[in-house]
């Protein structure tokens, strides 16, 4: 029998709770794994259906999503149609890293109640404290802004944080995004301020001047890819 008392039972208990402990962590989250997965699709779904200014309760939010967005596809900086993708699962964070060439760009098309149809382009890019990201929502001609939405990962409440706010993003209903011709995405300024080009723009979170920075440089960045894409559409 071990003494209780000596190093080696202490070694021992330690171990055997180490591995009792680290199996039933590892059971626990197999097993909500996919309970995980179906939260983190409904909270996407729910996201693209705002910025379409379509408000959903959980409860619904999947009957809604598949209401609303009646097609989806991804395309490339040619504005080519890539079969045998699957838009949703397109992990946009890891594209953006990518040249525009090599880019998978998702497109979801949302047909409202009244039939107008939208053309939603997700968004990814980085805050002052981590990922930010979002989606905009152009009218059927790829030029007009209908909606827009924008989350973080960990930006400062009240300052940051502040992109997801009515307040910020109603701005971007009504923007162009091209100038006489020309692709200029919208852009997000400190306020008083204007780009130095003839684009749209927004103003900036006050006292979330890094936060409002990544928002514009993301818009610019992951909307890029798209010009040929929405060149189509206003043809």
């Amino acid at each position: 029998m071990i003494n209780k008392q000596s190093n080696v039972y202490t070694i021992v208990y330690i171990t055997v709770m180490v591995v009792i402990v680290g199996a039933a962590l590892a059971f626990t989250a197999m097993s909500l794994k996919d309970r995980q997965l179906e939260n983190a699709d409904a909270d996407k779904m729910k996201q693209i259906l705002q910025s379409v200014h379509i408000t959903t309760e959980r409860a619904t939010v999947v009957d809604e999503f598949h209401r609303y967005i009646t097609s989806s596809m991804v395309v490339n900086d040619k504005g080519a149609t890539i079969d045998g993708v699957d838009a949703f699962s397109v992990n946009v964070a890891q594209e953006a890293k990518k040249n525009d060439a090599d880019r998978l760009l998702p497109v979801y098309v949302c047909t409202l109640d009244d039939g107008e149809q939208k053309h939603i382009i997700p968004l990814a890019g980085m805050g002052l404290w981590g990922p930010i990201w979002g989606y905009v929502a152009l009218d059927a001609d790829g030029t007009t802004v209908y909606g827009a939405f924008f989350d973080h990962q960990g930006e400062t409440p009240g300052l940051g944080a502040e992109i997801t706010k009515p307040q910020f993003t109603d701005q971007f209903d009504g923007k162009q995004m091209f100038k006489d011709g020309t692709f200029l995405p919208v852009s997000v300024v400190k306020k008083g301020q204007a780009p130095s080009d003839t684009r749209d723009y927004v103003d900036g979170i006050s006292g979330g001047t890094i936060t409002s920075k990544g928002v514009s440089d993301m818009l610019d960045d992951c909307l890029r890819p798209y010009k040929a894409y929405l060149e189509s559409l206003s043809k």
